[in-house]
């Protein structure tokens, strides 16, 4: 990194470390995020470097799935990055569109599903659909839309996707822009959580008769993970504050535009509340037994530039860094031996990237 980028990304560290995280019941200082200063140690390692745009990582055995918003899927096979790409989409030339989130079958080893979230254009329109992608030895065998139509925006369409413990596909979907009300109507697929069938039908235990919608409300969710009691959460950005971290319950509406955070009796409110934005993103409830947290839920934040243990029980809210000094920090996965994975999002427009950004590294303990 040059003497100007080292600057600039300390002078940005310097004005968030006065930034402060709000809950309904305390408040606590944001720990001072770290210009970057990549080294591999016995508790990190680097596994890939120079992706671009990286968006989001499904594991699946031996093999990292990478997604870059511009169209790739990547491979990582044995710690190792492979040159040919599984697949390449056409993507459109906005912000925060194109390739987003991956996920793996639940059954991945017998069928060699993938799940996407893609957005596109047509007729000047923006919209966003997901693909189901058979794969064979890492290449792209057959590919079906299994669900399309879903309004897309330039800068907030969500993406993320994730098979919950019950076998069902969970979607966050966006806000086409932060003056629509598309998220509070319920025949809209903007501004949802959507659950799916693994062949994009409707499952007919879904809370709204019909409908592939399992709440509403929502604006930007960019991450969703499940507790050891199968409830379901998920992160959100706010508009520059108010981001969220909600307990997902089927049916409710979580108020966006007409509510933020909390506050009236008509929505749910969210269980932790950042205002300013840290840009929260990829979360998880850790199961594993390889590393010792005082708190099991984790969370990356872009703009905080950390990856965090969070503990809000009994609605207190604290937060403890484990990784800092990478930059943003984009999604973060659980491996089946334990270890964390998590990309970095410096090259997403908004980062300082050095040379070999942006990189998947492995928490080992």
């Amino acid at each position: 990194m040059n003497k100007k980028i080292q600057i600039l990304a300390i002078t940005g560290a310097i004005i968030f470390s006065i930034f402060v995280l709000t809950s309904s019941d305390n408040e606590t200082s944001i720990p001072l995020p770290k210009p970057n200063s990549y080294s591999e140690n016995d508790s990190v390692i680097i596994l890939a470097e120079n992706l671009d745009k990286p968006r989001a990582i499904a594991i699946s055995e031996n093999r990292i799935f990478v997604t870059e918003k511009d169209g790739l899927i990547r491979v990582v096979e044995d710690n190792v990055l492979l040159e040919s790409s599984l697949a390449v989409f056409r993507t459109p030339n906005v912000f925060d569109g194109g390739l987003l989130g991956i996920a793996v079958h639940p059954n991945f080893s017998t069928n060699h599903f993938l799940y996407v979230f893609l957005t596109y254009e047509e007729n000047g329109n923006l919209w966003n659909k997901i693909l189901r992608i058979t794969e064979e030895k890492n290449k792209l065998k057959d590919i079906e839309i299994i669900l399309d139509k879903i309004p897309g925006s330039s800068f907030t369409n969500g993406g993320f996707l994730k098979f919950g413990p019950d076998g069902k596909l969970y979607v966050g979907t966006g806000t086409v822009s932060d003056e629509s009300h598309l998220p509070q109507d319920i025949t809209s697929l903007s501004g949802k959580i959507l659950r799916l069938n693994d062949d994009g039908s409707i499952p007919n235990d879904n809370p709204f008769t019909n409908s592939s919608v399992y709440s509403l409300g929502h604006r930007h969710p960019q991450g969703m993970t499940w507790d050891d009691n199968d409830n379901l959460f998920v992160a959100e950005f706010g508009p520059e504050k108010n981001d969220e971290i909600n307990l997902i319950l089927p049916g409710k509406n979580y108020g966006w535009p007409e509510q933020q955070c909390s506050g009236s009796p008509d929505f749910e409110n969210a269980i932790l509340c950042y205002d300013p934005s840290i840009e929260p993103g990829g979360i998880l409830f850790y199961s594993g037994e390889k590393i010792e947290f005082e708190s099991k839920f984790i969370m990356a934040s872009m703009r905080a530039s950390n990856l965090y243990q969070v503990d809000f029980e009994d609605g207190l809210s604290s937060q403890k860094s484990i990784l800092s000094g990478n930059g943003r920090i984009r999604d973060v996965v659980e491996g089946s031996d334990g270890s964390l994975y998590v990309i970095t999002s410096n090259t997403d427009g908004k980062g300082f990237p050095d040379g070999l950004d942006d990189r998947l590294l492995r928490i080992l303990k």
